[in-house]
This record gives C-alpha cells, sequence and structure tokens, in this order.
C-alpha cells in the first residue's frame, strides 16, 4: 500500500502506509540479563513497527492500549494519519466532541479499528533527507522517521491516529 495524501476532494488523509510489528514491548538499553520485553503498563505497549514498502524507509515507534487493540509480533498493520474524520475533508465543528458521529454521514473512522486524537508536538530535521516527527496521543507517543517527502505533510498541529 502506498503512501496516500487524499481520499477525497481535499488533503484528509495525511499519510497512510502498511507495517508490520517487529517487536512488542522493547527496550534497547536493557541489559543482557534483564527482562528483554518489560511490560511498564498493564494496558500499554509499545510497538516498533517497520515498513512494509520495499525500501523499508519508514520506522514507527507506537504506544498502543492493547486492551483496546490487542496486537501480536509479525502483524501486519495500516498506519494513518488524518487531519479529519469527515469524509468531505471539513474540519470537525467544535461544539461536538471527536467521537460524535451520530449524524448518519459516517466518517474516516468507520474503515479503522483503533483511533485517536493527538498533537504534533516536534519535529526533527537532519542533514540527510529524512525527519523525525513526534504525536502525542493525550501520553500514548508516536515517533516516526522516514524520507522528508513523505512526512512533510506532518507539519500541522493536530492529527486523528486510524489502525486497522
Amino acid at each position: 500500500m502506498a503512501t496516500t495524501t487524499a481520499t477525497t476532494g481535499s488533503d484528509t488523509l495525511l499519510y497512510s502506509e502498511r507495517f508490520v510489528v517487529q517487536d512488542i514491548n522493547f527496550n534497547k538499553n536493557a541489559k543482557p540479563e534483564e527482562d528483554p520485553n518489560p511490560k511498564k503498563y498493564d494496558r500499554v505497549s509499545r510497538l516498533s513497527l517497520i515498513s512494509t514498502e520495499a525500501d523499508q524507509a519508514m520506522t514507527v515507534t507506537l504506544d498502543v492500549n492493547t486492551e483496546l487493540y490487542p496486537v501480536t509480533r509479525g502483524q501486519n498493520l495500516v498506519l494513518a494519519l488524518a487531519s479529519t474524520l469527515n469524509l468531505d475533508g471539513e474540519k470537525e465543528d467544535d461544539s461536538r466532541g471527536w467521537r460524535d458521529v451520530g449524524d448518519g454521514n459516517g466518517s474516516i473512522a468507520d474503515d479503522y479499528d483503533y483511533v485517536c486524537h493527538g498533537k504534533v508536538y516536534r519535529f526533527e530535521d537532519s542533514e540527510a533527507e529524512t525527519i523525525k516527527v513526534y504525536i502525542s496521543f493525550g501520553g500514548l507517543l508516536l515517533y516516526m522517521e522516514g524520507p522528508y517527502r513523505r512526512l512533510t505533510p506532518l507539519r500541522i498541529d493536530y492529527v486523528y491516529l486510524l489502525i486497522k
């Protein structure tokens, strides 16, 4: 699945790609005698994802509430980031919550199993053609590293994370 930048008449989907779960609850700084997969929280797991694209240029570290969305090593996921959940690309009405979709129009979230709203809080450019993006979903974190051209659309304040 190639990176997508639009599904409707506007730029609703900022990013979409297929990943495979490479590791769960990994700890790069763990000593060999320590548990290689320490679990700090009962309902949250930290996933290491790698793109299934031929170049495998995208890497992702993502915290997921595994009580709501159980994940296994080797599982394939589609991860998408969107600026809005409205199918027409319009921003959400501030008088309603983002989960209020009872108006019968449906939303992008209808096609996904796990949805979060979060804040893009940091970008790190490197000398190479890569960029690092950090997003917080109420304390659950997302870190993405990959080609500048794929992640540039994420230079906005708020995004929706969608996974299936």
